[in-house]
């Protein structure tokens, strides 16, 4: 499932993605092949943390399960 971290709350991206331009036609991110298509990869900073990724709006998204 993929979220958007702000700093002391999650929030489903389609609060957020509803209004990008870099979003799909049904407002949510461009996620395929386990890889966001409209923003970056971040490194991760420990295992145990899930992958990170900055979007081109400059949100942090994570893909949690």
């Amino acid at each position: 499932m993929l979220v958007i971290v702000m700093e002391n709350q999650l929030l489903q991206p389609q609060n957020v993605c509803q209004g990008c331009l870099m979003a799909d036609q049904g407002g949510h991110p461009r996620w395929r092949a386990g890889e966001l298509r409209c923003g970056r990869s971040l490194s991760r900073s420990s295992d145990n943390l899930p992958e990170q990724y900055e979007c081109q709006m400059g949100f942090r998204v994570a893909n949690i399960e």
